[in-house]
């Protein structure tokens, strides 16, 4: 179980992400912040695995924080908490800020439950190799940063490398987010083939997914490639 922080200045706004959270199988929150000073005393009671952390805040800036949480650790010794950024702030210097204090992932705001629910199960993924790993190879540290490139020969079993490739670029030269039968379409593939790559590319955190709701039946799966 990943026990995860909310920090958020917006009090329907932590509730909010509480309850994506907590609709998120292995994840339970268990404690909610909405100033920087309030949310470095709860890591420091509560010793979360995971912090939502918003860039603004009345007091500090979320960069801070994380900055504080890093120090706090190197100076006392305990666990390193995962961050991940949810919040409005669209300045690629705020964006190269979080990455360089330690932040998995930066979420912009408004995003669905999907969006954030995608997130976590990355950041689940990431905790669960780390964990099962005695010594890395090339291949579990491409996976873990998510700097594998598309076409690379480290693919699955399964995957084509000139096929990823075509995937990619389609994503890449698409205007907005696509199905997968979009994507199939595009690239003259079957759904179930153009969808096993389009989920590859999320695992790897290069896509992102949002669901799209019609009148009835399943949600429409959505990718986006990210940047």
């Amino acid at each position: 179980m990943t026990n995860v922080l909310v920090v958020d200045d917006d009090f329907m706004v932590a509730k909010l992400h509480s309850r994506y959270v907590s609709a998120t199988e292995g994840f339970r929150v268990v404690g909610v912040a909405h100033s920087g000073a309030e949310a470095l005393r709860a890591a420091d009671r509560l010793r979360p695995d995971l912090v939502l952390l918003d860039v603004y805040l009345p007091d500090m800036d979320g960069i801070s924080v994380l900055r504080e949480l890093r120090a706090a650790e190197e100076r006392d010794g305990r666990p390193s908490v995962d961050a991940l950024f949810i919040t409005a702030a669209r300045d690629a210097g705020v964006v190269r800020a979080a990455l360089r204090a330690g932040a998995l992932h930066y979420l912009i705001k408004p995003f669905n439950q999907a969006a954030l629910q995608e997130q976590l199960r990355h950041v689940a993924s990431v905790r669960a190799r780390l964990a099962g790993l005695s010594e890395a190879r090339q291949e579990d540290v491409d996976q873990i940063f998510g700097t594998r490139p598309p076409g690379s020969r480290e693919l699955p079993k399964g995957l084509a490398p000139h096929t990823a490739e075509l995937v990619e670029r389609i994503l890449r030269e698409h205007d907005g987010d696509l199905s997968a039968s979009e994507c199939a379409e595009a690239g003259s593939l079957s759904r179930v083939s153009a969808r096993r790559y389009l989920e590859y590319f999320v695992e790897t955190g290069r896509v992102e997914v949002t669901l799209r709701y019609g009148g009835t039946g399943r949600p429409e799966r959505r990718y986006r490639r990210i940047g």
